[in-house]
């Protein structure tokens, strides 16, 4: 059984994966070792994992092939699919294409 904490009283030397990837490190397998519990009012609380910072490992480095695959990725999500544009942020699911397409009365 894993200990478990109340919110910001973890000691130190414990991290949830989200601490751990601004360290640069990851988790590297090893299992749970604490529980940091969150109370929300009336709904059961926020629980986050807890691991080792000693025992983590450094992140892996990203190959280039995953890289350019990402890159192309996020190339097409701000792609407009009527005026073919880099509109340089991710065009909304909702609109379907870029603000300025989306605003532009059609006739």
């Amino acid at each position: 059984m894993a200990d478990v904490y109340r919110w910001r009283l973890a000691p130190d030397g414990l991290a949830t994966r989200r601490q751990l990837r601004a360290l640069g490190l990851r988790p590297g397998g090893q299992d749970v070792v604490a529980e940091v519990h969150r109370p929300r009012r009336r709904k059961a609380p926020l629980v986050a994992y807890l691991y080792r910072v000693d025992r983590a490992k450094p992140v892996r480095p990203m190959p280039p092939a995953r890289a350019a695959a990402l890159a192309a990725a996020m190339r097409a999500r701000r792609t407009c699919p009527n005026c073919r544009t880099d509109a340089r942020y991710c065009i909304p699911r909702s609109l379907g294409m870029c603000v300025p397409c989306h605003d532009t009365p059609t006739t």
